[in-house]
């Protein structure tokens, strides 16, 4: 479970990184000189549409996540801990010291403002569906068979290597792609996409269910909506003619005590680790009640 939340918390860097370049090309041509003067010229001197640039990202998302996942995949446990927190430090100060690709530590303050709520919507149903996808082909079983025994995998001619690299290239990829969304959502910068969004991913992962996809999906739609809710009420929030103004920082305070409260109580996250089934849905609805279900 370590090594997997250490492996999630690596998406988290390609979006903040796939995010930054794809920034890049965003940006109207006339309007760089004033925020990004150093700027690489490909970049410097082109600008690209709304949904280029999120392919764009995903594919550079893609790109970094194969080299990156070339030599993490091949560790496990604390080797993998310490060697993401490595890539998520120099992927950090690239970004914010080397203005050839963005703007370094200053804010993004042109980028089109694109992502509405249809196409964040859309963006989301996009990524489960091609999670779902994976999750049922063979690659996505071959997966699961080395997380559950990997010794056993290997045994059957299984690459563990080669399968958690392909998921891991898979991730990354659809991690650019959401890192597009969220930089033409608000103005971003590198402290931004640091410690505090690697956090809450982290959260959302261990709260819902690091084992199951329904489980993302749950602890990203708890964690965000809780997260949204806490960050509302730091700047002052009027709720049913009360007032409610909490300190800065607690909704960080708040989510840390939620995930270590499940991982204490609940250690498979909300959905026990479990699968969303229609099947079962409708099979617990034809059970007469009273009687026990099988």
């Amino acid at each position: 479970m370590r090594a997997d939340a250490e492996r999630n918390r690596a998406k988290v860097i390609e979006a903040a990184m796939t995010a930054f370049a794809e920034d890049g090309l965003s940006v109207p041509v006339a309007e760089k000189p004033a925020i990004m003067p150093y700027l690489f010229p490909f970049l410097r001197d082109h600008t690209v549409g709304n949904i280029p640039s999120l392919l764009i990202a995903a594919g550079v998302g893609g790109v970094y996540a194969l080299l990156v996942g070339l030599p993490l995949m091949r560790l496990s446990g604390l080797a993998a801990g310490i060697a993401t927190f490595g890539v998520l430090e120099i992927t950090h100060n690239i970004l914010r010291y080397y203005e050839k690709i963005g703007p370094g530590s200053n804010t993004f303050s042109s980028v089109p403002e694109t992502t509405d709520l249809l196409q964040a919507a859309v963006g989301a149903v996009i990524v489960i569906c091609v999670a779902f996808g994976y999750q049922s082909s063979r690659f996505g079983r071959l997966l699961r068979a080395t997380r559950e025994d990997p010794a056993a995998a290997r045994a059957v001619g299984v690459s563990v290597y080669r399968q958690r690299l392909i998921a891991f290239t898979l991730s990354g990829l659809l991690a650019g792609f959401a890192g597009g969304l969220y930089v033409h959502l608000l103005p971003l910068n590198t402290e931004t996409m640091y410690l505090d969004l690697t956090f809450i991913t982290l959260a959302m992962l261990v709260i819902g269910g690091m084992t199951s996809l329904w489980g993302a999906v749950v602890g990203a739609l708890a964690v965000s909506g809780l997260d949204s809710l806490l960050a509302e009420a730091e700047n002052g929030l009027d709720i049913g003619g009360f007032s409610v103004d909490l300190p800065s920082g607690t909704r960080i305070v708040v989510v840390g005590a939620l995930m270590a409260l499940v991982l204490i109580l609940r250690p498979s996250g909300l959905t026990g680790g479990r699968e969303l089934s229609l099947d079962r849905w409708r099979r617990r609805r034809q059970i007469p009640e009273g009687e026990p279900a099988s």
